[in-house]
């Protein structure tokens, strides 16, 4: 009689301390992208944790999940998927596992039937009859208009871009800029006031110097490391500079080369000459450059 009795009582211990696993799926048939609900609960954990799938992927392929919440405490696990399916069809959600503490356990597997309501029951028919509506210019503008404005855009645009391209940047080496660099280097130069103090060999090592690179920018001779002699024949027989301004290059740069190895001593007078000669030359050096052009042109 004891051991009869104490066969309901192990099976009564056995429920009380082990998890039970439940599953419910709200309805078996869906409607193409219907929401449906599938809600699964764990009791009697007892403190223990519980492994599954990350949420958002427990269910299979075809079941798209748009919510998926978990919640736990000492005794109860419930998780709660909302989905839908867009395809027509049977879908099965399998045996889906659970681990609760070394125990695995699984739900029982639903088959899901998915039906096009449209399609089963009903008939779509136009409530009227299509209609020519006739197009007016102010149809097409409205219409088209965003269209034609961003095509104009773009027009003006490239012709902008042409323009500023063409005429509106101005070379760094171009001969106005070239000329009005180098008027500000003769500038500088005179502020330093050589020709007051005497100091003719820093003024015409300096004045050789700036006119020296300007005839390298401006002409596209090499007269920064051209022998004076050499430069005087080369600038004579390419006929790049007109004889007025070839007539002060050799006058100032034969003088300087003369002042700078004490062959002669000029004076105030002759300093100021030789820079104001200098000036008008390089202002004047723009002419010969659209002589040239035109020559080549020709």
């Amino acid at each position: 009689m004891k051991k009869i009795l104490l066969i309901p009582c192990f099976l009564i211990c056995v429920n009380v301390f082990s998890q039970i696993l439940s599953s419910k799926v709200e309805k078996k048939t869906l409607a193409l992208g219907e929401v449906n609900h599938f809600v699964i609960k764990i009791d009697n954990l007892n403190n223990q944790q519980v492994t599954s799938a990350p949420k958002n992927e427990l269910l299979p392929f075809h079941f798209e999940e748009t919510k998926d919440s978990i919640g736990q405490n000492q005794n109860l696990y419930e998780r709660k998927i909302e989905f839908a399916v867009y395809d027509e069809g049977k879908f099965t959600i399998p045996e889906l596992e659970f681990k609760v503490g070394d125990k695995v356990l699984k739900t029982v597997p639903y088959e899901i039937d998915v039906i096009n309501t449209a399609q089963k029951t009903d008939q779509i028919t136009d409530i009227m009859n299509n209609k020519e509506v006739k197009l007016e210019v102010k149809d097409y503008w409205e219409l088209y208009k965003f269209y034609i404005l961003a095509g104009l855009g773009i027009i003006a645009l490239i012709i902008a871009v042409i323009m500023f391209i063409k005429w509106g940047r101005r070379p760094k080496d171009s001969p106005v800029v070239t000329t009005n660099q180098t008027l500000k280097e003769l500038d500088a130069l005179k502020k330093k006031k050589y020709v007051e103090t005497g100091d003719y060999r820093s003024f015409y090592v300096e004045l050789i110097d700036i006119s020296r690179n300007f005839i390298t920018r401006q002409y596209r001779v090499p007269a920064d490391v051209l022998l004076t002699d050499d430069l005087i024949d080369l600038i004579k027989k390419n006929n790049t500079i007109s004889q007025e301004n070839e007539r002060v290059v050799e006058d100032v740069f034969l003088r300087g080369d003369m002042v700078k190895f004490a062959k002669t001593f000029p004076d105030k007078e002759a300093m100021e000459k030789d820079f104001a000669d200098i000036r008008d030359f390089v202002k004047r050096s723009s002419k010969d450059i659209e002589f040239e052009n035109l020559r080549k042109d020709v």
